[in-house]
């Protein structure tokens, strides 16, 4: 029975099974936020690989 209980959630969903589904899915919700941000998203800068102060200095040096 106390294998039972690891097996599954109170409501009865096979967690195993579950954890397999979420592996087999697409990308992550926070996987979606880095792309975004990596293509210019709005309001994903904590997400961005981009150097600000290198970007400032070009801007004005042009």
């Amino acid at each position: 029975m106390e294998e039972n209980k690891e097996k599954y959630t109170v409501a009865g969903t096979d967690i195993e099974e579950v954890k397999r589904k979420n592996a087999e899915s697409g990308l992550s919700y926070n996987e979606v936020k880095a792309l975004l941000a990596s293509t210019g998203g709005l309001e994903t800068s904590v997400y961005s690989n981009t150097d600000v102060e290198e970007i400032k200095k070009k801007l004005n040096s042009d």
